[in-house]
């Protein structure tokens, strides 16, 4: 996943994790390949104290908590006898004493780290932990939707991954288009996106069919298994890693609108999981 895709889940996390439960700062990051985890994205900070900083396993209460693979919380940082204090520092300019910090988590690996605190040395009580656990489910599903995508599609090029972000991009924006016109040409955008896999290795398309999805038109997937435009917005916005609140927010749905769209979709591609379901539709030469 491109790190840019990852800093723009990992930033709605964390202000969904602030909204949910009040705490004052939240703050994390992402490991990649060959690199320290670094506090990437914060929201509530007042000082640039902790941005950048390297979180190595077993240090401070993010290394702790990397290195037990669960929660880990402290009520007053400064004094807690249960962790080391290599980042007492970074911690003291921000002001920060409740501390909780929670694993991103994919198959069994740590992919990151989310952090909640406040500025005064309370308990954080049950709802707050589930919240972050929570917040840290979501990028985790985002992840791991990218991971298996990667997994069953090989990829035709270093650049696909921008292509199928611009394919979701294209497939929100063309039913907000009033001119029809306007709107049948950016659908015939995104129909040349998801068909140019064929001409660089990926899925084929099946023969006759045409590019492109017209508002109110299913499309065939597989002999008696068709599509329709809006399952189509939804599970686009699916495969580019969000989760089903920012797929909500994105195409103007409900949440429970968008978790319908989905059952259908997985039902139609005999899938039992979303990400069943974009390997399958890619397969299928349906999206890019």
């Amino acid at each position: 996943m491109p790190e840019q895709t990852e800093a723009v889940e990992l930033r709605a996390a964390l202000l969904r994790l602030r909204r949910a439960t009040g705490l004052e700062v939240a703050f994390g990051g992402l490991l990649h390949e060959g690199r320290p985890l670094r506090i990437a994205e914060l929201t509530g900070a007042v000082t640039p104290a902790l941005r950048g900083l390297a979180i190595s396993a077993g240090s401070g209460l993010g290394g702790k908590c990397l290195a037990l693979s669960r929660p880990c919380a402290v009520v007053d940082y400064p004094s807690a006898r249960h962790i080391t204090h290599e980042y007492d520092g970074p911690v003291a300019a921000e002001g920060l004493r409740s501390v909780i910090a929670v694993p991103v988590v994919v198959r069994r690996k740590v992919r990151g780290v989310l952090y909640g605190a406040l500025r005064d040395a309370l308990p954080l009580g049950e709802r707050v932990f589930d919240a972050a656990v929570a917040a840290a489910r979501d990028v985790e599903q985002a992840l791991a939707v990218r991971d298996e995508a990667r997994r069953h599609v090989p990829e035709p090029g270093p650049s696909w991954e921008a292509v199928r972000e611009a394919h979701g991009e294209l497939r929100e924006l063309a039913p907000r288009v009033g001119d029809p016109e306007l709107r049948d040409r950016l659908l015939a955008v995104c129909g040349r996106l998801e068909t140019a896999s064929a001409g660089a290795g990926g899925p084929q398309r099946p023969p006759g069919e045409s590019p492109g999805v017209a508002p109110g038109v299913a499309l065939s997937v597989a002999p008696g298994v068709a599509l329709t435009p809006r399952e189509l917005d939804v599970l686009a916005a699916v495969a580019s890693g969000a989760t089903n609140a920012r797929v909500a927010d994105r195409l103007g749905l409900r949440p429970e609108t968008v978790k319908g769209y989905l059952r259908s979709t997985m039902r139609k591609l005999g899938a039992h999981t979303r990400l069943e379901a974009v390997v399958a539709a890619r397969r299928a030469g349906v999206l890019p």
